[in-house]
């Protein structure tokens, strides 16, 4: 039955005002002093005042104002919006309670959009904003699109379950179950920017409201289903009433209810269940309603959420039941695919709903649950005849490291999203094992193709290889269910638990497995296992960029000691030749090659066959008079070529937006860049690659006298993809001290490279140098000009004219590396339009499998052509198969199609006179047949010319 006390919407927002406006934020801090804030603006202590802040916050608030004023003029905001903005930085750097997000908002009158906006434009300086502000805000910009995803969905499903036959009571119903679901998710996890997990939340409190609300208020659907869950009550004579039995409480959940909500949401039943079992029932006995057929008083639970958005002191979700314009985003315009006029399709063709973030998470998560309905969690037939094959049985071992590390990996899980979300753990690592296994198998297989064995005990018995490919698998469930995201530039977020954080590299810190060897299984891994999806692809591929970039480069990390070794037996790796630079990468490594590379240079002779061949063959006899080989370190140098290549493609796209205007500094910067990552080494431990990239840039900037600020490098760099502020805003100086990128190039990056650097100096500043004073003992060059001469002996310089120039032999400038060739991504995406030989713009798409996933698709949808534009008669589409099928490409040339050119990632066909719109690159052939037209038609006007010379003169002759 409905509540009995009606709380109408108007009511709630006026209590809700109330009791913020009531709220202390601190009640043991002091009121805010006027007389200490005399000198400061009168409307920003008025704003202090209105939001309770303390002394301490006004005047840190204040110093941060002074610090971005001089920028004001580039913000289009108001001072008011300013000062709100330096309050709520000045709060999170000082962690002093107080007021909330919402109320921040609502006192200057901005969304939260343009609010987090308005920081990221503030951030001017390198410390205006802290990193600890940096997290802060990235975690309630993930909660607010979590929450407000949540809220669309709870709309949209609301409306298919009530009806709207009663107004009042439907919206006071809904009022009461998204406050409950807002209670029950602030109380049950611990992680509420999980979507999955916070949604399958949602469809318990929606069950739960569902069975108790009149049949009345219901669509026929659920109307049918409470129906046949419970019979309605009977009339009971007032003769027999004494004697009547109190009416049962409904049962702890409807089965059938359940999985009706499941199945018009797209969820998994049995993950429903589970939370619904656990965390849900768990908050149900908390708020003492489990077996009551009463609904909560939605006056109740707005107190107990208060409690709850007071103590997080973010934004107030049950604003979103108001369309309050603090949470309002503005509407994004629909994609020109998007607005394709229906008239061009058929009138029973069924329209494929738009992918909003819960319908894509649900999609992504029953796709690979399809994927793994055939494989197993227990090793195949063929995986066991594998086992056995191995001279040292793996299966017992294999089983072993299974079961403890899935109580590892449910426990960890349970500790970061709630403790009651253990069993949720143990059912995604069931689908990691399924994975697991079935990767496996298709490794083996193509080990086995490749190498023609089938004897593989010693990868096999490999703890390490078996470790990694499990937590790649679990990795790919992970970023399934989590939206493939991942940590801050691989830095634990400041005043963020890590523990709270599933993102990558979580999974490595709980199987305590080091990146260094995580990373050699990953494009193995992708290669084995076709059905992976694009966005999977991508994130297993951010995933290795990651490890690149940072988290191979940590201070126990045994890269670091690989490369030590090598030293000691000559030059530091060189992972590839420069000459092959330019080449694109190429390279047979497999998993097993890597993982069974050496790792300390041995003086054993090699064996004749490769690292991956059986362990019952024995290496040859060396040869008389033979020197011995050292095996070389397969995983350094592959990991070393791809480091290459992906710090040029970053100093590439940095360089692009700094210096187009200086193309001779681009080779220079890549040559310092690379013999920092092969000779220095011990500069990326615990650091970035893009810190290194940075200071390069700068440094060849400084000695070739091109006016580029540190300021100009950040202001770009924050503009490029993947990156993140604690990059050149927490680096690391010497132990335990951190600072920004200037410091650590000044203090360290400069100090290592100096000589290195002064090399890249223009000839023209290397004719005079100074000695500086006596007392020191190093030779240091200065680069003077002839007016500083006098200075400098009033300095107590030595300085030498260019004829009497001492004999100092200058380093010469290295010789500069050749830039790199930036390939295409190694891991072919199953899924890409590939390009017809032979043509510029026809691109085709391999058939997806036929899945469950698709009920919308109908036969007539399967074979739909769409364009994207009327061609009218058929002989159109005669001449789009000749020109495919056809070498002649001048047929695309004879479409008589008269609109305008579409954007590239449109399937358009050239049109006449308009070959290069689209800035793609012709063939060499059609550019040979353009060239002799031009010769041609160049030719036909001198002589028409020539002749209408000739016939003038002709005239002119008496």
């Amino acid at each position: 039955m409905p509540p009995k006390k009606r709380n109408s919407g108007a009511a709630q927002n006026k209590e809700m005002k109330s009791s913020i406006k009531n709220a202390s934020p601190d009640k043991e801090n002091p009121d805010l002093s006027i007389e200490k804030h005399k000198e400061k603006d009168a409307d920003f202590v008025t704003l202090c005042q209105s939001l309770q802040v303390t002394d301490a916050v006004c005047d840190r608030a204040w110093t941060i104002w002074k610090a971005v004023q001089a920028s004001v003029d580039k913000v289009l905001d108001t001072q008011k919006r300013l000062w709100a903005a330096c309050l709520f930085v000045a709060v999170i750097d000082l962690e002093v309670p107080s007021f909330t997000f919402t109320q921040i908002l609502k006192a200057v009158d901005l969304n939260v959009k343009q609010f987090l906006g308005l920081l990221k434009k503030m951030d001017v300086n390198l410390d205006t904003i802290s990193t600890k502000v940096n997290s802060a805000v990235t975690r309630l910009e993930k909660k607010y699109d979590v929450s407000r995803a949540l809220y669309q969905r709870f709309e949209k499903t609301c409306s298919k379950i009530y009806t709207e036959d009663s107004e009042a009571k439907g919206k006071e119903i809904l009022r009461s179950c998204w406050t409950m679901f807002l209670l029950a998710k602030g109380r049950a996890l611990q992680m509420e920017d999980d979507l999955v997990i916070s949604f399958h939340l949602m469809v318990c409190v929606l069950e739960f409201f569902i069975r108790r609300c009149l049949p009345s208020l219901l669509h026929p659907l659920y109307q049918s289903v409470i129906c046949t869950a419970q019979s309605p009550p009977t009339r009971t004579s007032r003769r027999n009433q004494s004697k009547a039995k109190p009416r049962q409480a409904p049962p702890e959940v409807d089965v059938q209810l359940l999985e009706t909500l499941c199945k018009e949401n797209d969820c998994s039943v049995e993950e429903v269940k589970s939370v619904y079992q656990t965390s849900f029932s768990a908050f149900l006995d908390s708020m003492s309603l489990s077996g009551t057929r009463d609904l909560p008083q939605a006056t109740d639970l707005s107190k107990q959420y208060e409690e709850l958005y007071f103590k997080s002191r973010d934004f107030d979700s049950r604003l979103f039941l108001d369309n309050d314009e603090t949470l309002l985003t503005p509407k994004v315009e629909l994609m020109p695919v998007e607005r394709t006029p229906r008239k061009n399709l058929p009138e029973d063709v069924v329209l494929i709903p738009p992918q909003t973030p819960v319908r894509a998470a649900m999609n992504s998560i029953a796709q690979l649950r399809v994927d793994l309905t055939t494989s197993g969690d227990q090793p195949s037939a063929n995986l066991a005849v594998y086992f056995m094959n191995c001279t040292v049985d793996p299966t017992e071992e294999v089983l072993q490291r299974v079961e403890s590390l899935g109580l590892l990996f449910s426990q960890r899980f349970g500790n970061a999203v709630g403790p009651r979300c253990v069993g949720l753990g143990k059912q995604r690592f069931t689908l990691g094992i399924r994975l697991y296994y079935r990767v496996m198998e298709s490794m083996l297989k193509s080990e086995e193709k490749r190498l023609s064995v089938q004897n593989f005990s010693k990868l096999l018995n490999d703890s390490t290889f078996h470790t990694s490919l499990l937590a790649c698998a679990l990795e790919v469930v992970m970023a399934t269910y989590g939206g493939s995201t991942f940590k801050n530039g691989g830095y634990s977020n400041g005043g963020v638990p890590v523990e709270t954080d599933l993102c990558f590299p979580w999974i490595l810190d709980v199987f305590q497995l080091t990146a260094f060897d995580f990373y050699k299984v990953i494009e193995s891994f992708i290669k084995a296992e076709p059905s992976l999806s694009k966005d999977i692809v991508k994130h297993l591929e951010r995933c290795e960029h990651l490890i690149m970039e940072t988290i191979a480069w940590r201070e126990d990390s045994p890269l670091f000691e690989l490369l030590k070794r090598t030293r000691e037996e000559g030059p530091v790796e060189q992972a590839e030749p420069p000459a092959t630079l330019n080449q694109p990468l190429q390279h047979n490594h497999t998993a097993a090659d890597l993982y069974l590379s050496p790792v300390r240079p041995s003086s054993r002779t090699l064996p004749a066959a490769e690292s991956t061949a059986p362990p019952s063959s024995q290496p040859s006899a060396p040869a008389p008079h033979q020197t011995p080989r050292h095996p070389k370190s397969n995983s350094l140098s592959l990991f070393y070529k791809k480091l290459y290549r992906l710090a040029y493609m970053r100093l590439k796209m940095l360089y692009t937006q700094l210096l187009t205007s200086h193309p001779e500094l681009e080779p220079i910067m890549w040559t310092l860049f690379q013999h920092t990552l092969q000779n220095e080494y011990e500069l990326m431990r615990d650091r970035h690659l893009d810190q290194l990239m940075m200071s390069a840039m700068y440094a060849i900037c400084k000695v070739k006298n091109v006016d580029l600020r540190f300021k100009t490098i950040v202001t770009a760099y924050k503009n490029m993809p993947n990156t993140n502020q604690e990059t050149f805003k927490h680096v690391l100086i010497r132990e335990g001290q951190y600072d920004s990128i200037i410091v650590f190039y000044n203090l360290v990056f400069m100090q290592k490279l100096k000589t290195n650097i002064l090399q890249y100096a223009s000839p023209r500043v290397r004719q005079t140098v100074s000695v500086p004073m006596w007392h020191r003992n190093i030779l240091h060059v200065v680069l003077i000009s002839h007016t500083q001469v006098q200075n400098a002996c009033l300095r107590n310089v030595l300085v030498f004219s260019a004829d009497t120039l001492p004999t100092v032999s200058l380093p010469q400038p290295p010789t500069l590396s050749p830039l790199p060739h930036i390939p295409r991504s190694p891991y072919k995406f199953p899924n890409s339009p590939l390009r017809v030989p032979g043509s510029n713009n026809v691109y085709i798409s391999p058939m997806k499998n036929p899945t469950r996933m698709s009920p919308v698709m109908t036969p007539r949808t399967r074979i739909l052509v769409s364009i994207g534009e009327s061609f009218g008669t058929s002989d159109k589409f005669q001449k789009i198969n000749a020109m495919v099928n056809s070498s002649d490409r001048s047929l695309k040339r004879s479409l008589d199609m008269s609109s305008a050119p579409k954007p590239l990632k449109r399937l358009r066909f050239d049109v006449e006179g308009q070959d290069e719109a689209d800035e793609s690159k012709p063939g060499e052939d059609s550019r040979l047949i353009q060239k002799l037209a031009e010769i041609g038609s160049t030719r036909t006007r001198m002589q028409e010319q020539k002749m209408k010379d000739d016939a003038e003169s002709e005239k002119d002759k008496p």
